[in-house]
């Protein structure tokens, strides 16, 4: 059954009028007639990865297949969400090894984006995590990949955004936790340099970390924020009921808020209140990890808070050799300009993955929302994007809405092997996205 719908991503932008059709079984992949067509999931991506005209939805393949308690693995149908993965791992004492900023991603989703959370500086992507891959390829062809199985098919499916074939299903090592808390430690830091600082001098010490930046900071206090440190808590620190599950959430946004809602103005007075509310440089506690990981989740449909127009979720890393000179560049740059981004987050990361695609590599990643208010916004991050150019940085495809080809050719030394793979197992060019034919991966 097929049926024609509106779609986005999370951002709101652009819409895309789709045909689309869901797939129920491992068959359904196979079954297709359309000549172009890419897998969607959940649609929690922000630009248009996850858009095209025609679309087959894996949101019915949500089944748990297996699980090896003793090691941790649990192989799962693509369309499966990390909600439900964490619904039937935290009573049995286990987590998604890596986890975005939502848990209403799916599986699929996850690895077409090779997602990266506040551990990859100790622990990588998910890709670090992925044992196997089942796929169906663009000519229904049914198959595994793993690293010593088609290992070209799996590094390139792994971060190359839905576009090598129809990802069924896949084994994931779970990390084994005593409970359901994390022991939380925030640090108020009072400019960029002192917040590199803490990272530099903290990040060996934490699995995860991540800092909150006020963005409309400019001069002596550019940069300052929160660090947040993290660390899974034991069962005995956690106390009572250590394997408590998240509560559904509370609040929902039913209207899109007027697109003046959110201007310089009231995003100074938010980001004042929220850096002020902690006082001391310090301070620790006990902490669910719905709220860590997953504050936003909180509130549905957060994203109507940024208006019928939209958001852009601008997500940039660079290495760490002049890392610090260029994000703080980036950051006077935004500040300069009045970015009002409700949610402007500091990571740093790890050594980069293999996938051919991958977005993280070693050094600081910065991402923002930015509401859609005129045109003289996208002209604005592509002057940005040619100084990531130059530091030899990246952008996040599963974010990106304006990024160009010849800077994404520039930004990802590894297309023309990612190419030649895709051209290998779909020689038709039958998985498709309107980023793909944005950016010319053909």
């Amino acid at each position: 059954m097929t049926k024609k719908i509106a779609t986005a991503g999370w951002g709101l932008y652009p819409v895309v009028t789709a045909t689309v059709r869901r797939a129920r079984y491992r068959r359904d992949l196979r079954d297709g007639t359309e000549t172009t067509v890419l897998a969607q999931g959940n649609c929690r991506s922000y630009g248009d990865a996850c858009l095209h005209d025609s679309v087959v939805s894996t949101l019915p393949l949500k089944h748990l297949l297996s699980f090896d308690a003793a090691r941790g693995l649990l192989r799962a149908e693509a369309g499966v969400t990390i909600e439900e993965i964490i619904r039937f791992a935290v009573p049995r004492g286990f987590f998604p090894p890596v986890t975005p900023g939502t848990k209403f991603t799916t599986l699929g989703g996850c690895i077409a984006a090779d997602v990266h959370g506040k551990n990859h500086h100790a622990d990588g992507s998910i890709a670090a995590f992925i044992r196997d891959l089942d796929m169906v390829l663009a000519d229904g062809t049914a198959v595994r990949c793993s690293r010593r199985e088609r290992p070209d098919l799996f590094w390139a499916t792994l971060g190359g955004m839905g576009l090598t074939g129809f990802v069924y299903a896949a084994t994931v090592q779970l990390k084994k936790i005593g409970s359901a808390y994390i022991k939380q430690r925030v640090i108020k830091t009072t400019d960029f340099a002192e917040t590199c600082r803490v990272f530099a001098e903290t990040q060996s010490q934490y699995t995860y970390s991540a800092a909150w930046i006020d963005c409309l900071k400019k001069g002596r206090r550019l940069g300052r924020g929160l660090v947040l440190l993290g660390e899974h808590a034991d069962g005995v620190e956690a106390g009572k009921d250590p394997l408590q599950l998240h509560a559904e959430g509370k609040f929902d946004v039913p209207l899109f808020f007027p697109g003046f809602a959110l201007n310089t103005w009231s995003m100074g007075l938010f980001n004042r209140a929220f850096y002020h509310r902690q006082l001391r440089r310090e301070r620790a506690g006990l902490v669910h990890y719905d709220p860590y990981f997953y504050p936003l989740d909180a509130i549905h449909r957060w994203n109507r808070i940024y208006g019928r127009k939209g958001f852009l979720q601008y997500q940039v890393v660079v290495p760490y050799r002049d890392g610090e000179a260029i994000m703080a560049d980036l950051l006077s740059r935004i500040a300069a300009r009045g970015i009002p981004s409700l949610l402007t987050v500091l990571k740093s990361f790890g050594p980069q993955s293999e996938g051919l695609l991958s977005f993280p590599t070693a050094g600081y990643t910065l991402a923002l929302d930015i509401p859609l208010r005129d045109g003289s916004l996208i002209p604005f991050l592509r002057e940005l994007n040619k100084t990531v150019v130059q530091a030899q940085g990246r952008v996040y495809l599963a974010k990106d809405a304006i990024l160009e080809s010849e800077d994404f050719a520039a930004m990802y030394p590894h297309l023309d092997q990612f190419k030649a793979v895709k051209r290998k197992y779909d020689p038709q060019h039958r998985f498709r996205s309107r980023l793909s034919d944005r950016l010319g991966i053909t």
